[in-house]
């Protein structure tokens, strides 16, 4: 994974939980295109986004591995209107993220932080290892600041000391996690396609409202 950060003449500025298309151009013509997730906050000076390098991928090789400052490629967006969130919302915000999944999420939570919002804000975060969490440090301060962090490691032996969970997402975890559907939370659920469904299909089991869990998804093809 890498972080970009990009100047972008003319920006008009995004919303949380927008994404941008990429495309590269090669010599011959060829081109090739994928959808990013933006990191930043709307507010931020800079338009970040944070690529997971994909095997035999014909976009994020490049953007991960050999793009050099002021090197520039076309950008399109912001592109989205369904997955964002608008701090002036005052019900709970609950964020479940599966891997990179996450990265939407954070330009939520960087957002919140940003405008003072004090509403009711927990993420839940499923990653193979403790090594595949992004922006851990972040994560720590965020914990720190009122937002509760939560984590479920799904592969390997858990640190020493850990004291999360270490299983797959779960209806009992969703559930101890919160907050309640009589409270109305906004949900936000993004990862890849299988991650999404499972999750929403136990957040409404639950009984929190189709309409209000919104859904973001990426397939292991692309990049």
């Amino acid at each position: 994974m890498k972080t970009l950060v990009l100047d972008v003449p003319g920006w008009p500025g995004h919303a949380a939980g927008q994404h941008v298309d990429v495309r590269l151009t090669a010599e011959d013509g060829y081109q090739a295109q994928r959808s990013y997730s933006i990191a930043s906050a709307p507010r931020s000076p800079d338009l970040e986004l944070t690529v997971e390098t994909i095997e035999d991928g014909e976009v994020s090789p490049y953007l991960t591995q050999d793009a050099q400052p002021g090197d520039g490629f076309e950008l399109r967006g912001p592109i989205g209107g369904y997955f964002v969130w608008d701090p002036a919302r005052d019900e709970p915000l609950l964020l479940v993220g599966g891997g990179a999944g996450l990265v939407p999420l954070m330009a939520m939570l960087r957002h919140r932080r940003a405008t003072g919002s004090t509403v009711d804000a927990r993420l839940l975060l499923s990653a193979r290892t403790l090594e595949d969490v992004l922006y851990r440090d972040e994560l720590d301060e965020l914990a720190g600041d009122s937002v509760e962090v939560r984590i479920t490691l799904t592969r390997g032996e858990a640190p020493q000391g850990w004291e999360g969970f270490t299983r797959r997402i779960d209806r009992d975890m969703l559930a101890e996690v919160g907050p309640p559907a009589a409270e109305r939370p906004s949900v936000y659920v993004c990862g890849p396609t299988p991650f999404v469904e499972e999750a929403a299909r136990l957040l409404v089991q639950l009984g929190h409202e189709p309409a209000r869990v919104h859904t973001e998804r990426f397939g292991p093809t692309g990049g």
